[in-house]
C-alpha cells in the first residue's frame, strides 16, 4: 500500500510538472472565469503535494472520508458552480448551504479542508482558493481509493455568498426519477451521459436509512425486475434495528471502500441502495445501455467519469468576482 501511494504522489507531481496549457473560459456576469492546468507551478507549487498529503492522512484514518471529500465537490459544483459557497458557516446576519436538506448531518470533511486551508495559507498566503482544494482534494480521494487520476483544471476564485435555496432545489434527491436527474444535470450543462458516469461516485461512501427508506417501505413493486427481495431484506433488516437518522448501509456494499465499476453490476443485479441509483437500470433505455458498458468495460467507465469530474469542475460561477477566502468558513 505504502508503494501504491508513493507511485500516486508522484504520478500527481508529473501532472504538475507536465501540464497542458489548456484553459476553460466563461463569462458570467461580465466576469471571466479562466481554468488551466498547472495553475499554480509558479505560484504554489507546493499545493497539490499538500492536499495529497492530508488527504491521505484523512483517508487513512477513515476510508470513509474519501467519499464525503469527492461528494463535497459534487454539492459545492451544482450550487452556482464551484466557488466553496458550500464550506460558508451560518453567521446571525448570512444563511449559508450547510443548513440545506441534502446537506444538513449529510456532509462531511469540512475539517479536512479548514486543515489543508491552514497549510496552505503558512506556504501560501492567499494563493489558494478553497474552491480549488475541494476540486484536488476530490480527485485525490478517487486516486486513494483505487480509481483513475487526472489533472485538475484550477483557477477558481471563492464565492462571497451562498443560496440555501439553490442548494435545496438544484442537489438531485436519493428518490429522483431519470427525467429529474436528467433534468438536474441539464441544468447545471452536463448530459444524461456525465449524468449516468457521475454517479459512479456511488461505489463508495454510506448513506442513512431514511434516504432509502422508498427502496424498503414497500414503495416499489415486489414483482419488479429490478427488485432483489434478498438484498432489500437485508436493508430492513439492517435499518429496523436502531434509528434510520443514525443507522448507514453502503451505497455499494460489495466494494464499500473501493472505487471501481461495482457501482453498476451491482445497479443490472437490483442491488441500487438508493432509489435514484436503481432506476438508472429501469427507467431509460439509453442509461441502462451505459450501464452495461460501464460493467462490461470498467476503462471505459474510468475515461468518462474522468472526462465528466473535468466537465463539471469547469462549471463557472462567481458573478461578484469572488476572493480568496483565508478562512474557507467565512469570506474575507
Amino acid at each position: 500500500m505504502a508503494i501504491y501511494l508513493a507511485v500516486c504522489m508522484i504520478l500527481l507531481k508529473l501532472y504538475v510538472a507536465f501540464a497542458s496549457t489548456l484553459r476553460n473560459e466563461s463569462c458570467i456576469d461580465g466576469v471571466t472565469i479562466v481554468l488551466s492546468f498547472g495553475f499554480y507551478q509558479n505560484s504554489c507549487p507546493e499545493a497539490e503535494p499538500i492536499i495529497f498529503s492530508w488527504v491521505e492522512k484523512a483517508v487513512s484514518d477513515d476510508p470513509r472520508m474519501a467519499a464525503s471529500l469527492l461528494r463535497l465537490h459534487f454539492h459545492d459544483c451544482f450550487v452556482n458552480g464551484c466557488d466553496a459557497s458550500v464550506l460558508l458557516d451560518d453567521t446571525p446576519n448570512f444563511v449559508g448551504e450547510k443548513t440545506a436538506a441534502p446537506n444538513l448531518n449529510s456532509l462531511r470533511g469540512f475539517e479536512v479542508i479548514d486543515a489543508i486551508k491552514a497549510d496552505l495559507e503558512y506556504v501560501c498566503p492567499q494563493i489558494v482558493s478553497c474552491a480549488d482544494i475541494i476540486a484536488v482534494a476530490a480527485r485525490d480521494s478517487v486516486v486513494l481509493s483505487g480509481g483513475p487520476g487526472w489533472e485538475v483544471k484550477m483557477g477558481r476564485k471563492d464565492s462571497l455568498s451562498a443560496s440555501k435555496t439553490a442548494a435545496n432545489n438544484n442537489i438531485p434527491g436519493p428518490n429522483s426519477d431519470v427525467p429529474t436527474l436528467v433534468a438536474k444535470f441539464q441544468n447545471v450543462g452536463l448530459s444524461l451521459e456525465d449524468m449516468v458516469a457521475l454517479s459512479g461516485a456511488h461505489t463508495m461512501g454510506k448513506a442513512r436509512c431514511s434516504t432509502f427508506s422508498s427502496r424498503i417501505n414497500g414503495n416499489n413493486n415486489a414483482n419488479s425486475p429490478d427488485i432483489n427481495l434478498e438484498f432489500l431484506q437485508s436493508l430492513q433488516q439492517l435499518c429496523s434495528q436502531s434509528d434510520s437518522n443514525t443507522t448507514l448501509a453502503d451505497l455499494d456494499h460489495m466494494t464499500p471502500s473501493m472505487f471501481d465499476n461495482q457501482y453498476y453490476i451491482n445497479i443490472l443485479s437490483g442491488e441500487g441502495l438508493l432509489a435514484s441509483d436503481q432506476v438508472l437500470a429501469t427507467g431509460n433505455d439509453g442509461t441502462r445501455e451505459i450501464i452495461q458498458t460501464y460493467v462490461d468495460d470498467p476503462a471505459a467507465f474510468y475515461e468518462d467519469f474522468k472526462n465528466s469530474m473535468l466537465k463539471m469542475g469547469s462549471l463557472a460561477s462567481v458573478s461578484s468576482g469572488g476572493e480568496i477566502r483565508r478562512n474557507c468558513r467565512v469570506a474575507n
